[in-house]
């Protein structure tokens, strides 16, 4: 009777400590490490071939130090999450993230990131269904959290990566409107946008994918949510630096602006972990191979990534010397919602750090 008393009791303490509720994991494609924690590349920024407006982006990211320019150009990371949550990945301090896979592009790292596993079959972003059971089909899977899943993505790769076939997860990506009995006003709006105004970089524009994904958000409360944006990568291909730019900024702000609302919200004010990274970093600037990625470009292997929630100590960015990797977060988003992810391949360890 004893035993049992106690084990319950451990339980319930378990059970407790654990106040995580809801789990959001948000990437933007392609975006290096060097800007989030070094703000604007000067050497970049003096290149005629990949700045078109210098002064915008003098006026509204640069300043006298590292530090004041990356506050500018992602004010969510560095008034928010560097101060109730945590960063890694500046490698001036020694600090590394890695990428596992061999490859260094977006379909690789993104089945990294969500079925934790790198797998060397996956080796080009050819749309091909998914053999790798996902964290989010894991986690649908799970009786309490049936229904509870979906994704809004701004790259039409998603559906494959995800297999929306197999796991039953809804994935909207790219040209895809919203279709329901009843869309609110924000959705007609959206979907008519999207029909009408194509993007020139991405399959379709970041905008659009947060304001759709919000809507869902709001309509139907899922626990577990993936949102991806895009315009990041394709900016950067485009050897368009100034835009580049813009695209992260703007998406550090609507993941700040999701945030906020998730604060606001019952179903989610201190219940909610966000984990948020990228897919995959780029080339080097000296080699002018920052708009490049993949084996055949040095260091695409770093990224970085990031956490704020109710369980995650608040450490800022991490500065002691360390290593983590990509195929961490699978099991990472798992252990905080109480589950241990498995889909029988090797998988990645929790990063103690974000969740003990």
């Amino acid at each position: 009777m004893k035993k049992t008393l106690f084990l319950l009791l451990l339980s319930l303490s378990v059970f407790a400590q654990n106040k995580t509720e809801n789990v959001f994991i948000i990437t933007t494609d392609g975006f290096r490490w060097q800007e989030l924690f070094g703000g604007v590349d000067t050497t970049i920024l003096k290149d005629d071939k990949f700045v078109r407006n210098r002064n915008r982006i003098k006026n509204s990211f640069f300043a006298p130090t590292k530090e004041e320019s990356r506050q500018k150009l992602m004010p969510f990371m560095w008034n928010t999450v560097a101060k109730e949550g945590q960063l890694y990945g500046n490698r001036w301090y020694n600090n590394k993230v890695n990428v596992m896979n061999p490859y260094w592009f977006s379909y690789p790292g993104y089945n990294e990131i969500l079925s934790g596993y790198a797998d060397d079959k996956i080796n080009s972003n050819d749309k091909n269904y998914n053999e790798n059971i996902t964290v989010l089909e894991f986690l649908n899977n799970q009786p309490k959290l049936k229904g509870k899943v979906a994704a809004y993505t701004t790259w039409d790769a998603f559906p494959y990566i995800i297999n929306d076939k197999r796991s039953g997860i809804p994935v909207n990506a790219a040209k895809d409107v919203v279709k329901a009995d009843k869309l609110t006003e924000k959705e007609e709006l959206l979907n008519e946008i999207l029909k009408n105004y194509p993007s020139l970089a991405s399959d379709r524009h970041d905008f659009i994918t947060y304001y759709l994904a919000k809507e869902y958000i709001k309509k139907n409360k899922p626990k577990v949510f993936f949102l991806s944006f895009d315009e990041t990568d394709e900016f950067a291909h485009e050897a368009k630096y100034d835009e580049y730019l813009f695209a992260a900024n703007t998406a550090d702000r609507f993941i700040g602006d999701l945030w906020k609302y998730c604060q606001s919200t019952p179903e989610y004010k201190g219940k909610t972990t966000f984990l948020i990274l990228t897919d995959h970093g780029r080339g080097d600037k000296v080699k002018s191979q920052w708009t490049s990625h993949g084996q055949k470009v040095s260091d695409c292997y770093q990224i970085w990534m990031a956490a704020i929630g109710p369980d995650t100590p608040a450490l800022g960015e991490v500065k002691e010397e360390g290593q983590l990797f990509q195929n961490q977060i699978a099991k990472t988003a798992a252990k905080l919602l109480g589950y241990e992810f498995e889909n029988g391949k090797p998988v990645g360890t929790v990063i103690t750090g974000i969740k003990k």
